[in-house]
């Protein structure tokens, strides 16, 4: 699972295109779209979407369900394992 994480932080640079943040710079549980962690919006969540179906190949097609995965690493990673089974 800590491989998922951080492969999941380096997927989330690249994605986004956070050039000046390194995967040590992301907390586990640090909430992704809290000024306190990443400041994500919802452009980014969009963007998030695409790398689930990309890399993992999972498509999140309930919003109610995006809003949990997307609260941090570890929920990412926890929705990850929930649908890849």
């Amino acid at each position: 699972m800590d491989n998922l994480k951080e492969d999941l932080k380096t997927q989330i640079i690249e994605q986004l295109n956070l050039e000046d943040i390194t995967p040590a710079d992301i907390a586990d549980d640090a909430m992704l779209f809290s000024d306190d962690g990443l400041g994500l919006d919802s452009i980014d969540a969009l963007e998030l979407i695409v790398l689930l179906e990309k890399y993992h190949g999972i498509q999140v097609t309930n919003p109610d369900e995006g809003k949990v995965a997307f609260k941090s690493i570890n929920t990412m990673a926890d929705y990850i394992h929930a649908r890849l089974g």
